[in-house]
């Protein structure tokens, strides 16, 4: 793509000139302009920011297949363009550029407890757009946004994020963004304010429908109440197909679990909207004598489920397609054993990471959208292993930044319009900031996050340094959904690990980055924040706090025990594991901690006995519940789309097959291969597509011995390390080894 021509371009909206608009949802807007050419056109493109979301065509098409663009910033420091090249869509004589704008997160009317419908950037959708095309004789065309464009109501009569969108077919301006259309009814498009955020490129890949989904069944509560069952927990949303009176109105409600009576329930994920439907999408049938399809643009859903409420002739000849809508990473990575129970949750992993990639990481695509930064960095290994997802975490790095307050405080959930400042944070979740930027580092060998915000990240440091009492932190959510809480690890003890962490990987950035005064200063705040931690939680004889196995797995896991402890706090952690009945006695950060602890220090079978057990509460308890992605507790009375659990598919693929980056040759030019081979196995493998080719590696059990097999592309290395202690280096090259 050729270099982006300046904006000059104003921003519009439609004709605001009567206050009786304020405060009201109003339809979606039309914006729509009409030029000529002279001749053919050699290259053209066009750069367009449609808040909150917009769809853009010229000539009748739409220009490309993106959905729910621009990806959400925080609007009032930074604003994401697109540019697409249209050479293909232009034509000599008249042509015609439309777009749809709708109101996504810029503008979310809908009350609810994280308060968006009172963010300060909040507005009505508006629009800038400019279109620079050079024609084969030389000459230059430039078409920008302004005064002269006109705007109509459309037939999306309204849309809100986290309640749904209303579709009146009967409204439809046919051939609206077609040459010869006649708009002379339609008003002249006003010249407004900017958002107020500097106005950027997107980063990101766009969200698009990447898979459609047949029912796997559908069934009557009613003559005029019909649902539909995808089999699988989704984010998306339902095309239709129906053949009908116009005028007849088809309701649909979306969930992921049935009440007693079989139909949707959205009690669960209703709880903190407080105005309007939840999930809920509304079709107005027009004159047709076919059938009709429909499937919303600004909106989006998670569900398995769909309720259509409607005329009985109609639902009983509706087709519904669940349409599945994520960022639009390409998929890097794959795991696979020979236990299924094993692939299913793996899969389910899979899942539920997509639903919670939306143009950003959020907690659950259904209940909150929000992006919830605990969420983010427990799951980001497994999405990095598995999804080419730096660029999507780099857009959502530059919103953390512009999010963070002058003090250095970061909030829960980004973006954000003021909620989570003082609540749902604490360095377990403040430390997406510093983990995703090193989690990028380690499996793509860009150090580009790293240096866009190491002195944001610095920042940070020195606002944990104010909120510490003698280096230890007392503030933060702790190891959240534990399955007792009675039972948790002290949440000042989680936090304060969690400064640790964040202070041993800033020294480590000031090391690439070649600052050395940084390096050794935040060195030596590690240590000092180690030997307060130790003075502060270790009780002696292997017993961290009281002994939970988050707190055992914590202080195991981010280096915090003194090496000749270590022997005793790992005994205790097993003593705690086995003592349980390998059931999970741990939250969200257990979860990441417990099982890589243990594998870490020669205890893998029993991190997969404690995995694998189907009792609750667990992981395959879920899947026995019928789980097609992963809960947000483990008594499953919340969301049931949730990934904040969901590190242990790349547990599978770091332990249990083995295939790690090394933290000294990131970005896999050297792979670290330490298969751990659980008796209950009989294969396993794992790959991971880099930017030098496939990496693929496993084992397999023949009899009483083990074999190893590993491919290498050119230009990667490896070094394996087998169970006995041994170890091999690797060329490029394909490898069949006796490990066992």
């Amino acid at each position: 793509m050729k270099k982006s021509q300046p904006w000059v371009a104003g921003w519009i909206a439609r004709n605001m000139a009567l206050p009786s608009w304020q405060g009201k949802v109003m339809p979606a807007p039309l914006l729509r302009t009409t030029f000529q050419l002279e001749e053919p056109v050699a290259f053209a493109s066009v750069l367009i920011c449609g808040l909150g979301y917009h769809e853009l065509y010229i000539n009748g098409k739409k220009v490309g297949n993106e959905v729910l663009s621009p990806t959400v910033t925080q609007y009032e420091k930074r604003v994401a363009f697109v540019e697409h090249v249209v050479t293909e869509h232009l034509r000599t004589g008249e042509n015609v550029i439309g777009v749809i704008l709708g109101n996504g997160w810029y503008n979310s009317h809908t009350p609810e407890v994280w308060h968006f419908d009172k963010a300060t950037w909040r507005d009505y959708p508006k629009l800038r757009i400019q279109l620079d095309a050079k024609l084969v004789g030389g000459d230059s065309v430039r078409v920008v946004s302004d005064e002269s464009w006109r705007t109509h109501d459309s037939p999306i009569t309204f849309d809100g994020l986290r309640n749904g969108e209303h579709y009146d077919a009967r409204l439809e301006q046919l051939g609206w963004a077609e040459p010869g259309f006649d708009a002379s009814d339609w008003q002249a498009a006003s010249i407004v304010s900017p958002p107020g955020g500097i106005l950027e490129r997107q980063v990101a890949p766009p969200c698009r429908v990447v898979e459609t989904l047949a029912p796997a069944t559908s069934w009557f509560v009613s003559p005029t109440l019909r649902c539909f069952d995808l089999g699988q927990n989704i984010a998306g949303w339902a095309r239709i197909t129906v053949t009908g009176r116009s005028g007849s109105e088809l309701t649909l409600r979306y969930g992921e679990r049935l009440d007693g009576d079989r139909r949707v329930d959205q009690h669960h994920i209703a709880s903190f909207i407080k105005g309007g439907d939840t999930q809920t999408d509304r079709y107005i049938l027009k004159e047709s004598t076919g059938s009709q399809s429909w499937e919303p643009r600004f909106t989006y859903h998670g569900f398995q489920f769909v309720q259509v409420e409607g005329p009985e002739d109609i639902l009983a000849t509706m087709e519904v397609q669940g349409r599945v809508v994520q960022t639009n990473f390409s998929h890097i990575g794959n795991f696979e054993s020979s236990d299924p129970q094993l692939n299913r949750l793996y899969q389910a992993t899979h899942w539920s990471f997509r639903g919670n990639f939306v143009g950003l990481p959020t907690d659950c695509p259904h209940r909150e959208k929000n992006g919830w930064l605990g969420d983010a960095h427990l799951a980001a290994e497994f999405g990095l292993m598995n999804f080419d997802a730096a660029r999507a975490y780099e857009q959502w790095l530059l919103a953390i930044a512009d999010a963070q307050r002058p003090s250095g405080q970061l909030p829960g959930i980004v973006p954000t319009a003021g909620w989570g400042y003082n609540w749902g944070s604490g360095p377990a979740w403040d430390c997406a900031f510093i983990l995703i930027p090193w989690y990028i580092y380690l499996y793509t060998g860009s150090l580009s996050a790293i240096e866009t915000h190491f002195e944001q990240m610095k920042r940070y440091m020195d606002f944990c340094a104010q909120m510490a009492s003698g280096h230890i932190l007392r503030f933060g959510l702790g190891d959240w959904c534990h399955v007792d809480p009675k039972r948790m690890a002290p949440a000042e003890l989680t936090s304060t690990a969690y400064y640790h962490v964040a202070a041993t990987l800033v020294s480590r950035f000031a090391g690439l980055l070649e600052r050395e005064e940084d390096k050794e200063s935040y060195a030596s705040l590690a240590a000092e924040i180690r030997d307060a931690f130790n003075l502060a939680f270790y009780r002696g004889n292997g017993v961290y706090a009281d002994g939970q196995q988050t707190a055992q797995a914590c202080a195991l896991y981010q280096n915090l025990v003194e090496a000749r402890e270590t022997e005793a706090v790992v005994q205790r952690l097993v003593e705690s594991v086995v003592g349980h009945e390998c059931r999970p006695d741990f939250g969200i950060l257990g979860a990441k901690y417990v099982p890589r602890a243990l594998a870490e220090h020669g205890h893998a079978s029993l991190a997969y006995k404690l995995i694998m057990q189907q009792s609750y509460p667990g992981w395959m308890h879920w899947l026995s519940l019928g789980a097609t992605t992963l809960w947000e507790d483990w008594h499953g009375e919340s969301s049931r789309n949730h990934v904040m659990f969901g590190d242990v598919a790349a547990w599978m693929m770091q332990y249990v097959a083995g295939l790690a980056p090394d933290p000294t040759n990131p970005g896999f030019r050297h792979v670290i291969i330490r298969p751990c081979p659980v008796v209950e196995l009989d294969r396993v493998w794992a790959t991971h597509q880099t930017p030098h080719g496939l990496i693929r590696c496993g084992w397999e059990r023949e009899g009483d011995a083990v074999y190893a097999e590993i491919e290498l592309p050119s230009d990667v290395t490896a070094t394996l390390f087998t169970p006995e202690g041994t170890s091999w280096d690797l060329s490029p090259n394909d490898h069949r080894i006796k490990i066992v």
